[in-house]
């Protein structure tokens, strides 16, 4: 197949160099308004604390988006009428968005609306600052696109003032993201550059990687637009498609250029060359690319929006640079032909017997004393991740000048950590949730919260006048909680206050089936302490006749984690048993793939290490530019995962390609490795380090998550092209000997089909 390919493109390749210039000028309208078509956040899934977010809204009327607004004062507190003045300067222009429904202050609330005088709702205990929630009317997509409308049309105010909350998080997180992608193209392209002129000393070999690289991202971006207009699509796949396409193609278009050269030394011909780069690169690059589908495919098994937006945009870019280099290149090079050399730097020569023959042929004089220690070294390296914290960073997630990680920052500060993160608990009965038997089962749960160490406050119905007048009572709260002023009730002294009517009518739904209770936590929403507060309430909710949701950030988190990670499992041994059954086909060979899957696991292992040792950990977070808050992102592990899984694979590809040629051709196997080594250890080198620097761009971004994968990805590549393929196989290669290639006689036959 790949020679009757050859063949079609030699023939008509004017018409395939244009094809693909023509696909790349329709594409160049579409790339960049890719943006405007990709989603905020992570996705939603089917679980406890959505759920409950749902029962939230159609029940008891929350607002499915809010936005909050932190206000604070070095001269005023909120006690001077100037305060108010000033916030509601600031807020009154967002009463002409039609999207939003109202705005919940301080000083919108009982009893100050009735008596002027502020209670502690909102309100910092310097009383210096305060914060407000702006409601709207739109999903979560919808708003995170007013999040920069509604910090545009903020009043003049003599406050201090930040836009903060989840939704202006996300949006952050969006600006954030495409600066990050700029930032790592500028850093990345230049060097590619360089390193590529470096490794072929000729302008027009070194430009064609990088020509390939760029078609692949442009090319990339556009069908994600397109893909967007049917299916949700997140933002981040605009980082993956860069990284990829940039490393991929510049890889493939690496290994085309270097086979082609080295051809042309020897071959009948400049078609000829271009064939037998086509029938040997080509194979290698069809292989490494089915390997590395396969891994990024594992992403679409998973229920988040962003895992399935991963694996479609990885999947697009990899299979775009497969067919730019099995297609375009060759065409190039039937055009080029000894052209490829024109403007070189220096004059190019042939190693034979050089570095990497002398290095595999002294590992495999002592394959034992090689094996041990380097297989010891990468468990070593890997043993961090035993004591991983998954999570979702927060506000963490973004560079420290971000507005809405400083608003978070400074909510923390003044209030307490748990203060925007309440773990919320929504109630249903089917007949009332203040029945007395209810009534009885709340009062005992909001006690015991209010008696633990890890609370500040409950705020609920039984917290805002009413515990005091229940039992024989009830009906009378009941019909004074639906009545607008206060009520006496009968046979007690209590009065039901406008605070309380107002707790009740917020709280409890209007058919009494539904109730909320808000448990505000000391510590922060990702420490283990919060999490084990969640834990704990879900296995002892309040009693009664009553079926409890909980949710709130803490919660969500926690659902996520365990949705991604029951999922993870079947996804490995899918991206492990289909890797094997590709290399078998490819290799003939029982062992072979097997091998490249345990040396990937250990590749991977150090890097996940690394990742715990660096973002876990906190060690190198100012040389990084980050902050460590004892977790890592949730996702990181399975992006890096399913990212180096298939780059690792493209390396064991290229090297065995190269060392099964030869096997075949004299059946010596150590003669065969060394050869192997020799003929793909500068190329793999020069590949590895040209991923090495895109990941290392990547790297520089502020978004966490990007920066992790990036020095994940950088990790591993750097660990898997130097220790593993240098030492490690080529080690085992020698104690298999004859073993690597053994194979049942019905796959052989079948391999040769």
């Amino acid at each position: 197949m790949l020679t009757r390919l050859a063949a079609f493109v030699i023939r008509f390749r004017w018409w395939v160099i244009g094809g693909w210039a023509a696909v790349f000028l329709v594409s160049i309208p579409f790339a960049p308004q890719v943006t405007s078509q990709l989603k905020h956040g992570f996705g939603d899934l089917d679980t406890e604390s959505r759920a409950a977010l749902r029962l939230m809204s159609e029940e008891l009327g929350f607002t499915e988006s809010s936005v909050t607004l932190v206000f604070s004062s070095d001269s005023l507190v909120v006690d001077d009428p100037a305060y108010v003045e000033q916030m509601e300067r600031a807020v009154a222009p967002l009463r002409q968005i039609p999207e939003v429904v109202r705005i919940v202050a301080f000083y919108t609330l009982a009893p100050y609306s009735d008596t002027g005088v502020p209670g502690d709702t909102f309100v910092s205990e310097d009383r210096r600052t305060t914060y407000a929630f702006v409601e709207l009317d739109v999903s979560v997509d919808e708003a995170v696109d007013l999040a920069e409308p509604i910090r545009d049309s903020l009043g003049h105010t003599d406050l201090d003032v930040w836009v903060t909350g989840g939704i202006a998080l996300f949006a952050d997180l969006s600006i954030y993201s495409e600066r990050d992608l700029q930032r790592a193209e500028l850093i990345t392209i230049p060097l590619l550059a360089i390193l590529l002129l470096i490794v072929f000393g000729s302008a027009v070999a070194a430009g064609l990687p990088v020509a390939m690289g760029a078609l692949s991202v442009v090319t990339t971006l556009s069908l994600v637009f397109l893909v967007a207009q049917a299916t949700d699509m997140s933002i981040f796949v605009l980082n993956i498609a860069s990284f990829l396409g940039l490393g991929m193609a510049v890889d493939y278009s690496l290994l085309m250029v270097s086979r082609f050269r080295e051809e042309l030394q020897h071959a009948d011909g400049v078609a000829s060359a271009v064939t037998t780069t086509i029938e040997t690169s080509g194979k290698a690059i069809v292989f490494s690319a089915g390997t590395s589908v396969i891994a990024l495919s594992g992403l679409l098994f998973f229920d988040f929006m962003m895992m399935r937006s991963l694996g479609v945009g990885g999947i697009t870019v990899i299979f775009l640079s497969m067919l730019i280099a099995l297609t375009l290149l060759p065409a190039l090079f039937a055009v080029l032909g000894h052209r490829v050399d024109r403007l070189s730097i220096w004059r190019r020569r042939t190693v034979r017997g050089g570095f990497w023959f002398n290095l595999s042929q002294w590992v495999m004089r002592h394959p034992v004393a090689v094996i041990i220690p380097i297989t010891a070294l990468l468990v070593l390296l890997g043993l961090p991740f035993l004591n991983v914290n998954l999570g979702s960073p927060w506000a963490s997630i973004l560079p420290e000048e971000a507005e809405s990680r400083q608003g978070q920052e400074l909510v923390d500060e003044r209030f307490g950590p748990g203060e925007l993160a309440q773990v919320i608990l929504v109630e249903s009965s089917p007949t009332s949730t203040v029945s007395p038997q209810n009534i009885a089962a709340n009062l005992e749960f909001v006690e015991r919260m209010e008696n633990d160490p890890r609370v500040v406050r409950v705020d609920s119905i039984y917290g805002a006048g009413l515990s005091d007048v229940v039992g024989a009572n009830l009906p009378g709260v009941v019909e004074a909680g639906l009545k607008p002023a206060p009520i006496n009730l009968p046979g007690t002294s209590s009065t039901v206050s406008d605070e309380t009517l107002t707790a009740f009518n917020e709280l409890v739904s209007d058919d009494l089936r539904t109730q909320m209770i808000r448990v505000v936590p000391v510590h922060s929403p990702t420490s283990e302490e919060t999490k084990a507060l969640v834990s704990d309430i879900r296995a002892n909710p309040p009693g009664g006749d009553m079926t409890v949701l909980v949710t709130g950030i803490t919660a969500d988190q926690l659902d996520n984690v365990d949705s991604m990670y029951s999922d993870f499992p079947r996804v490995i041994v899918y991206v492990v048993i289909v890797t094997y059954i590709a290399l078998l086909l490819l290799f003939r060979s029982v062992l072979l793939p097997l091998k490249a899957v345990v040396l990937n696991a250990l590749s991977i292992l150090a890097s996940f290490g690394a990742l715990v040792f660096v973002f876990q950990q906190g060690n190198f977070q100012n040389l990084l530019g980050f902050t460590a808050d004892g977790t890592i992102e949730a996702s990181v592990p399975i992006l890096v995962f399913s990212v180096v899984f298939g780059l690792s694979m493209d390396y064991e590809v290229f090297l065995l390609s190269r060392v099964k040629e030869e096997y075949e051709r004299t059946g010596d196997n150590t003669r065969a490795v060394a050869v192997g080594m020799e003929r793909s250890g500068r190329i793999i080198t020069s590949a590895a380090a040209i991923l090495i620097v895109v990941s290392a761009g990547f790297a520089t971004g502020d978004i966490l998550i990007v920066k992790a994968l990036g020095l994940g990805t950088a990790i591993a590549v750097l660990v898997d092209s130097t220790i593993v393929r240098a030492l490690l196989v080529p080690a085992l290669m020698r104690v298999m000997s004859r073993l690597n290639w053994w194979a049942p006689r019905w796959l052989r036959a079948a391999a040769s089909v």
